[in-house]
């Protein structure tokens, strides 16, 4: 079922249930008030024609003949006397006698002094009347014809003017909530539109800050988001692409120059070697880009614990030192720290001792000593970590763009990479809450600064 649908059947259900509850108030007031008013007819009828009776001695004769003549053109009230005993004194038209008084009805007006009752849509009323220290009983009853006319007309008017507003009221809430929905309907056709080779176009918000303005800027935040992850995605894939075809071309060329003649023992080790270290690339890229992926998982499926960050850079170094020795890593801590709590971290161990590696293996390889001076600072917020070396620098137009992925500067020449490693250590260092920072002067070296909150046990 569609939302104007839905709108539509609950703004009339409502109403209709008003309107309901609205006409049958008036009804049954109506009906209230006719006989409130027609009891108090009655019972005047019955005290008049009693005062008649006994106070003004008019023979009964006389009062049946006027009764009589009145039925003929008016619903004449029919009054009845009964003394203490119930015997009857006086009836208007005892062969006709529509109220049919029992003893039990009798008995019950002389202890309740009135009785009001209905019987076959006639009204009755019984009442005590006083004459000389004498107790009687008067009964009058009549058939409000009249009065049930007028609530008949009131019904049917009511049931015809509720089926006509209900009508036009769905008809009025259709039109309603065709309007109310046009933006939506106008958001869905433009969204249907929307795929991946065209993530450029935009849902139209209106000038008003209502839901659903607030609706098509959601969107179209997402939509931006889904744009860069696609541009990312796609320069990702470009640069790998590129990455990886270079080392296998070369393993390629290499492979069928030595097996286009017989070569000597020399020659095939040197082909093999050179295939090796092209091979060896694409392993690097490869644990790279599986870093590199395992970065970008969402934080909540990483598993993260406290971890002291003295214990984790020596970790760093002695797997740099492992696979280079000749790199020379100083670790400094500025100050003493009192408790574990002060030189802990919430992290996930390897990503942070890659992000630690990728700097510190970097900061070595650009530089002539090979060293690089790792300093601890404890502040209030958090750790601060200094990577500083004496290395070849970084320009003002790579600083821009260092942290880019696959981006790769003027140091290119100097020495072999990927681009990811710095791309890397960044998105490990914000998935950790942190902040990377970088100053360079060209020929003079660099630093590297990386923030870390502290770890707090819960």
């Amino acid at each position: 079922m569609k939302i104007r649908t839905k709108i539509s059947l609950l703004f009339i259900f409502l109403s209709v249930i008003i309107l309901f509850a609205f006409a049958s108030l008036i009804y049954l007031s109506a009906k209230r008030d006719r006989e409130v008013q027609f009891f108090a007819r009655l019972k005047k009828e019955a005290v008049t024609k009693a005062n008649l009776f006994f106070d003004a001695n008019v023979n009964a004769q006389t009062l049946q003949r006027i009764y009589k003549n009145n039925r003929q053109t008016i619903s004449e009230v029919e009054v009845a006397i009964y003394d203490s005993s119930f015997h009857l004194i006086y009836h208007d038209a005892s062969e006709l006698d529509f109220v049919k008084e029992t003893k039990e009805m009798m008995h019950t007006v002389f202890q309740r002094g009135e009785v009001q009752m209905q019987k076959n849509n006639w009204d009755i009323i019984g009442i005590k009347y006083r004459y000389k220290g004498k107790q009687y009983l008067v009964t009058a009853a009549a058939y409000d014809q009249f009065g049930f006319i007028k609530l008949q007309t009131l019904f049917e008017s009511s049931v015809a003017f509720f089926v006509l507003s209900a009508i036009m009221i769905y008809i009025i809430a259709y039109f309603f909530a065709l309007h109310i929905l046009d933006p939506i309907r106008a958001m869905t056709d433009k969204a249907k539109q929307i795929s991946g080779s065209n993530l450029d176009l935009r849902l139209v918000s209106g000038p008003d800050k209502d839901e659903l303005t607030e609706l098509a800027d959601t969107f179209n935040q997402m939509l931006n988001r889904l744009e860069n992850s696609f541009d990312a995605q796609k320069s990702f894939v470009s640069n790998i692409s590129h990455e990886l075809r270079t080392p296998l071309a070369a393993i390629v060329a290499e492979l069928e120059l030595s097996t286009s003649k017989e070569r000597s023992l020399t020659e095939y080790k040197s082909a093999v070697e050179n295939a090796l270290n092209d091979a060896k690339k694409m392993v690097r890229l490869s644990n790279s880009l599986l870093d590199f992926a395992k970065a970008s998982y969402d934080p909540t499926e990483i598993s993260f614990r406290s971890i002291r960050i003295d214990e984790l850079m020596l970790d760093a170094c002695l797997l740099i030192q492992k696979s280079h020795p000749d790199y020379k890593i100083d670790i400094h801590f500025e100050e003493d720290f009192e408790d574990d709590e002060q030189i802990s971290v919430n992290a996930n161990e390897y990503l942070l001792k890659t992000a630690f590696v990728n700097i510190m293996e970097n900061g070595c390889k650009f530089s002539a000593d090979k060293q690089v001076l790792v300093s601890i600072f404890f502040e209030k917020s958090g750790i601060l970590i200094s990577f500083q070396d004496h290395g070849i620098g970084i320009s003002e137009k790579d600083l821009e763009k260092l942290f880019t992925p696959f981006y790769r500067g003027e140091n290119k020449m100097h020495s072999e990479g990927n681009g990811i490693g710095l791309s890397l250590t960044k998105r490990i260092v914000e998935l950790h809450g942190g902040s990377i920072t970088v100053k360079s002067v060209k020929s003079q070296g660099s630093t590297f600064t990386i923030s870390l909150p502290y770890h707090h046990e819960s």
